[in-house]
């Protein structure tokens, strides 16, 4: 009896994996068939999601991971005993014009409206981080890496922007009189929104790197009340830069 029941558990455990196999096979075909039907019916709208992914897990990470480097870099120039306050003001207001549009991308529907503010807050910041360079490069040694760090938070804003219109086409066209959508500037709630945890991460984030340059501000103004702003400029910024 023993055997018996034995011999009918191996056949049921063999036909339980034999069918396991042939529903695992089945499945693996159907799901390469639905792939491939996507690929070949709305390749854009795969692209679409490729490069959403991309904005929110490699370019957003990058920016903030780099505004952290950049404020180490001022903390290691002396910031508050060199530039001072004025080039921690003008760091601020760098994070504003980046982070302002970059929030609105994250939790509204992108319309013509969120896409024209992003333009006009890239441009913004370019100009800004002119200034700032100009400005600091004149009180405060800004090294090699510092300026390597530079060039990604000027080039991921770029990105970031650039794969947002991408994306919305035709809402973008519309901004130029073009395409066939009708141009929104309506402030919607993006549908269906950002998973919960990774809009936590972002804002934590933010906040982390608000913090840092709000002591860095505090820093500077602590040491100009001291009278220390500028006591530490190298002479050779000095006579480089100052005409």
């Amino acid at each position: 009896m023993a055997k018996t029941v034995g011999v009918l558990t191996g056949v049921i455990v063999a036909g339980l994996g034999i069918w396991a196999r042939s529903w695992s096979r089945t499945r693996t075909k159907q799901t390469e068939k639905e792939s491939h039907d996507k690929r070949t019916t709305n390749p854009p709208n795969d692209t679409a999601k490729a490069t959403e992914r991309y904005l929110l897990y490699f370019t957003v990470p990058l920016w903030v991971i780099a505004g952290t480097l950049d404020y180490l870099h001022h903390r290691r120039t002396k910031i508050e005993t060199t530039s001072g306050p004025t080039e921690s003001a003008i760091h601020a207001l760098m994070m504003t014009e980046a982070g302002i549009p970059m929030v609105l991308g994250l939790l509204l529907e992108i319309n013509a409206g969120v896409i024209l503010l992003m333009i006009a807050a890239f441009f913004l910041h370019a100009a800004t981080a002119v200034w700032d360079v100009a400005y600091a490069v004149e009180r405060r040694k800004v090294t090699p890496g510092e300026q390597h760090v530079h060039s990604f938070l000027e080039v991921l804003p770029f990105c970031a922007v650039s794969f947002v219109i991408c994306i919305h086409w035709n809402q973008f066209a519309s901004l130029l009189g073009m395409g066939n959508e009708k141009a929104s500037f309506r402030l919607k709630k993006k549908q269906p929104g950002l998973p919960k945890g990774y809009i936590a991460g972002f804002l934590g984030a933010v906040a982390i790197n608000g913090a840092v340059y709000g002591e860095e501000l505090l820093r500077c103004l602590r040491a100009n009340q001291e009278g220390l702003t500028g006591t530490e400029t190298p002479e050779a910024a000095r006579e480089l830069y100052r005409t």
